[in-house]
């Protein structure tokens, strides 16, 4: 009898576990999963997503263009074919890939195809890269969708992805810097600099005239 009692903490912490897989928080949960998206400039995309519960990190880079290893006066000059994009990586038991595309194409202008906001040119289109079948499908699902919402033609294209070339460093985390840098307002913090640039360039005006409420990033 006293091994029976002996044995029920052990089947207690068993039956627990069992049940802990089963709500999806096991042996899945903190699996890291990315989405590579281009919305324009990519200091505003990754300051978005990094305040995403689930998202554990948003890198700024270049993507689906024909040079390696560019640099941002590359891109931006518009010859290397590439986007300015953000590897959102994230733990899709907290938030679903889903949830991130929908999210996004509700933070931009998906019915511009030649740029973003007051960003004009190839490098600040708008993009969506996928691997694979079930990915494409899943993109094609939500982009209809939030086509349907919005009553206008959405031309974001969905693309196969490619190489992911991170950006400078000094492009990471650009919304919450230190470093004095110089405006038109004369040298600010990097963080002050954003908020001036962000607000200047009409992004989050635009996407509430577009998705109103629906507009998950755009300040008031």
């Amino acid at each position: 009898m006293k091994r029976l009692f002996d044995l029920k903490p052990l089947l207690l912490a068993v039956m627990l576990g069992l049940a802990h897989l089963a709500t999806g928080h096991g042996l899945g949960a903190g699996e890291t999963r990315t989405l590579v998206v281009a919305g324009g400039c990519f200091w505003c995309v990754e300051a978005d997503f990094e305040k995403v519960e689930g998202v554990q990190q948003a890198v700024s880079g270049y993507t689906g263009g024909h040079v390696a290893n560019p640099t941002y006066k590359q891109v931006t000059g518009g010859r290397t074919g590439h986007y300015e994009a953000v590897r959102i990586s994230f733990d899709p038991v907290v938030v679903s890939r889903e949830t991130l595309l929908g999210l996004f194409l509700r933070s931009v202008d998906p019915t511009d195809a030649g740029g973003q906001f007051c960003d004009r040119g190839p490098s600040y289109r708008t993009a969506i890269f996928v691997s694979g079948d079930a990915e494409e499908t899943l993109a094609i699902k939500v982009r209809d969708a939030a086509q349907a919402e919005l009553g206008q033609r959405i031309v974001t294209p969905i693309l196969p992805a490619g190489p992911f070339y991170e950006a400078e460093p000094y492009h990471q985390d650009y919304y919450k810097g230190k470093k004095l840098v110089l405006t038109r307002a004369g040298p600010k913090r990097q963080s002050v600099a954003y908020e001036f640039y962000r607000s200047g360039c009409g992004r989050d005006a635009r996407v509430r005239e577009l998705w109103g409420s629906a507009a998950p990033f755009a300040s008031s």
